[in-house]
């Protein structure tokens, strides 16, 4: 008698909870994701006087870490790599802003490199990254 009321009657609400269940599992993992992705490469900056951010949206960022290796946006590149990636970038936007973030330890002779690599290929929107100066 009983599972005859139950058919009769039916269902008049839906059970959210394991929705919510899969909406707050995605929602940590989007944020997990999110927060793990690779931010830059970790380098010592050296200090200068308060200065205005160079960085806009679609700026390459060429580190130089403390043991010489050179990244292009958090990727390994050799000399002639990153030339020839930057090469590919001026062709699709020949005012592309470069900043150069070197760690404070590595030979200005690395530098120095680079800004004459940009020297060669004319990009003029390029700026230095260094730390604010604290006083």
């Amino acid at each position: 008698m009983r599972r005859d009321l139950y058919e009769m009657k039916g269902f008049d609400e839906i059970n959210v909870t394991p929705l919510l269940d899969v909406a707050w599992t995605l929602l940590v993992v989007f944020i997990i994701a999110v927060t793990a992705s690779v931010q830059g490469i970790k380098v010592n900056l050296p200090k200068a006087s308060n200065t205005p951010s160079l960085v806009k949206p679609k700026t390459k960022a060429i580190t130089i870490h403390a043991n010489g290796q050179l990244y292009l946006d958090a990727y390994p590149v050799t000399i002639a790599e990153l030339e020839t990636r930057l090469r590919q970038f001026k062709a699709v936007d020949p005012d592309f802003p470069v900043v150069i973030k070197g760690d404070a330890k590595i030979y200005y002779e690395r530098v120095v490199a680079v800004l004459d690599l940009m020297q060669e290929l004319e990009i003029t929107q390029m700026g230095l990254v260094t730390q604010k100066l604290v006083k």
